[in-house]
């Protein structure tokens, strides 16, 4: 076998691997695995916001057939109260450990029986008393218990005279805007089959990252590392929200253990809503001075989101304010607002996506008020180097993004005034936004066995969460080796091949690709060798730079065009076109599924996504999918997405990751598109029909006034 043949799997469009598994029904599921003498845990969730459990009353489920057992605060196994997540010690993991109430949904007591069925029935069976107490649930920015949040993720910016180059500025804008708790909803509910075996406990889990998950279940029972194995072979989506070790696996290895017997629990939609984390809210203002010219003088961005007591979080809404755009003044405060809810959890683009729609709805009220075009000012107001770090871009191709988009949409004959184009008695509108997502990779061990039979076996502890990840490494796989795409079998989700990190914060393929790289070059020195078979192994965490000289981020240009009824209020976006910057693509067929499946859920989140929460009870009021609505086939139009020739220097091969950036600035090229159409600004998402009609309707009777 010759290793100097490239096959150049790397940039051709391939079918997922794993496709037909999946359309035939045989790919399995957490909630699929055979297993003997499996046993069935229902949760009971707290029904109130704040408080304490009086009495839990179990005799009557205990009676019922079939039932095993119930677990509560007063039997279960403790675990370890240091177990905790990136920013250490984590209440949230701590289940059935006391009789504390912090947030409506917790899991309170756990039921376990012979059938779902039966466990189901005993569930509805115990009688919960409590004692309660006044809760909290409202965001705002001005909350008397807010905080500055975490700088973990790296400093505010402070640079230059904000207050002076506002005073100085022709144009200023200050605004208030708002995004609501948004549910990752997705298509397969959280589900975990545990079982304990000589000291070993043992899952499938719905998870995003099984070596993560594995970590903190051997922390919450003091256990070494090694004794738990997590496989998540197959998860139906995530999009972050399978990120933590969920109440599903926690409670099934406490129940597994009691009794004994492997345990499975599958939430229902209703559960899942109520008991697994969410997008936080935000409330951000945001004031951007500019001078007649164009050119952006100064931008402030506060931003406040919701957060938990019980562990830490940062929802980075004010990262983009110090990357986008060129100032010589730029000042971002994100405080976070602890109130009586579960603690949130990353959402597709966390930070950026509600972070976007303010900065760039802000951004287009600044073109609004110079009587600019939003394409020119955003390309009159690029930065050479980062506007706050004054690091270089390791790769910058946004203006290739904004100039090429623009072209495909037809941005050149858009009349800029609001309300100029009607089609019957619809009002016609189009916008734009730019993003960007920061990169990088993180930390992964990968081995690579060279086969007797020629083949290579590939193992890393990667997830396929719906993303294609088993085709995209294979191809990486493939190039390294020098062979084509069929001689290499791969092997991911389990925590027992090793560190790696999970699919989230657009860094799995990246950081899987670039421990896979290293594997395959230190192969190639034994391949030489006629004995098989024969294993590389890599940890690529010596190898990472976490302080690196250059900014590294991902771009997109987003171009919409809405339709608005006045007479109803109802939106219906029209045209969706992106243009994006990441890197050198591995797979253009996946890699544009991803995109148009991110900017699809910036759709949802512009028009429709919200979760609403009863201020008497703190208690979600749509927590199922007839009350939460996402976009369906009906509202997703013509959508079209491409990507601009880039190859980042930071990475072996070039690579950058793509998984958020679609979602990130979609939301506000759609609102932006909304203020072309009816000339009034929605600065709160969802825009509901009730948040267009009034203010449009009155604009169309002073208008037929007019007429008259």
């Amino acid at each position: 076998m010759s290793t100097d043949r490239i096959p150049g799997a790397v940039g051709a469009p391939r079918i997922r691997i794993e496709g037909g598994l999946k359309v035939t029904g045989a790919a399995r599921y957490a909630s699929d695995v055979p297993m003997p003498d499996l046993a069935h845990g229902w949760m009971v969730t707290a029904t109130v916001s704040r408080g304490r459990i009086r009495d839990i009353d179990a005799s009557t489920a205990l009676g019922m057939p079939g039932v095993l057992g119930v677990l509560d605060h007063r039997n279960a196994p403790r675990l370890n109260a240091l177990a905790g997540n990136y920013f250490g010690p984590d209440g949230s993991l701590q289940l059935l450990q006391d009789d504390v109430i912090p947030y409506a949904g917790r899991p309170i007591a756990l039921v376990v029986a012979e059938t779902p069925e039966r466990a189901r029935a005993a569930a509805a069976a115990l009688r919960v008393a409590y004692d309660i107490e006044p809760h909290d649930v409202d965001l705002r920015l001005e909350h008397p218990a807010a905080r500055p949040a975490s700088t973990a993720f790296g400093p505010e910016a402070d640079t230059g005279d904000v207050d002076a180059e506002l005073a100085a500025s022709a144009v200023v804008v200050d605004e208030r805007y708002r995004t609501p708790e948004e549910s990752h909803s997705a298509l397969e509910p959280h589900a975990a089959t545990v079982w304990w075996e000589n000291g070993h406990v043992y899952a499938v889990d719905a998870n995003q990252g099984a070596f993560s998950v594995s970590e903190v279940l051997a922390a919450l029972w003091s256990v070494d590392r090694e004794r738990v194995h997590i496989r998540a072979e197959h998860v139906g989506g995530g999009f972050g929200g399978k990120s933590a070790c969920g109440p599903q696996l926690i409670l099934a290895s406490m129940a597994a253990e009691r009794f004994g017997r492997p345990v499975r629990i599958a939430m229902t939609r209703e559960q899942v809503f109520e008991a697994t984390a969410s997008r936080p809210p935000t409330d951000q203002r945001i004031r951007i001075g500019a001078g007649a010219d164009g050119h952006l003088r100064a931008i402030h961005h506060r931003a406040a989101y919701a957060l938990s007591p019980l562990a830490e979080y940062i929802e980075w809404c004010t990262e983009q304010a110090k990357i986008l755009y060129a100032a010589p003044a730029i000042r971002t405060q994100l405080t976070a607002v602890p109130l009586d809810v579960l603690p949130p959890a990353s959402m597709r683009g966390p930070g950026a996506t509600p972070g976007s729609f303010a900065l760039e709805s802000a951004i287009d009220e600044v073109a609004e008020r110079l009587e600019m075009d939003p394409l020119e000012l955003r390309l009159r107001n690029q930065p050479t180097a980062g506007p706050v770090s004054g690091l270089p871009f390791s790769s910058r191709r946004l203006v290739p993004c904004l100039r090429e988009g623009a072209r495909r949409f037809g941005w050149a004959t858009r009349d800029r005034r609001p309300r100029s184009r009607r089609e019957g008695p619809l009002l016609i509108g189009s916008g734009m936004a730019t993003t960007s997502f920061s990169a990088g990779v993180f930390p992964s061990s990968a081995s690579i066995t060279a086969e007797r039979d020629g083949a290579f076996t590939v193992s890393i502890g990667a997830s396929d969460i719906g993303t294609g990840a088993r085709t995209a490494l294979t191809a990486v796989a493939a190039d390294a080796l020098g062979v084509g795409t069929e001689e290499i079998r791969i092997r991911i989700g389990d925590s027992d091949l090793g560190m790696a990190w999970g699919a989230g914060g657009s860094r799995g393929t990246t950081s899987w690709s670039f421990a896979i790289l290293e594997a395959a070059r230190k192969l190639r020195e034994h391949l030489a060798d006629p004995v098989r078979p024969v294993t590389a192994t890599v940890d690529t965490t010596a190898m990472i730079n976490f302080q690196p000289d250059r900014e590294r981020q991902t771009f997109s240009a987003v171009f919409a065009e809405v339709a608005v009824d006045p007479a109803t209020g109802e939106v219906r976006v029209r045209r969706l076109l992106g243009m994006f910057a990441v890197g050198r693509v591995i797979n253009p067929l996946l890699a544009r599924s991803q995109v148009i499946g991110g900017m699809i859920m910036g759709l949802s989140m512009a028009l429709h996504e919200e979760s609403v929460r009863d201020p008497r009870t703190g208690r979600q009021a749509n927590g199922d999918f007839a009350g939460y609505h996402f976009a369906a086939h009906a509202d997703v139009p013509d959508v079209e997405a491409d990507f601009v020739p880039d190859y980042e220097p930071q990475d072996p091969a070039g690579f950058n990751g793509l998984g958020e950036i679609g979602t990130a600035g979609t939301a506000a090229a759609i609102a932006n598109a909304v203020w072309h159409a009816t000339g009034t600004r929605q600065r709160i998402l969802p825009i509901r029909l009730d948040r267009v009609l009034e203010p449009v309707t009155a604009v169309d009777v002073a208008d037929e006034l007019r007429v008259a």
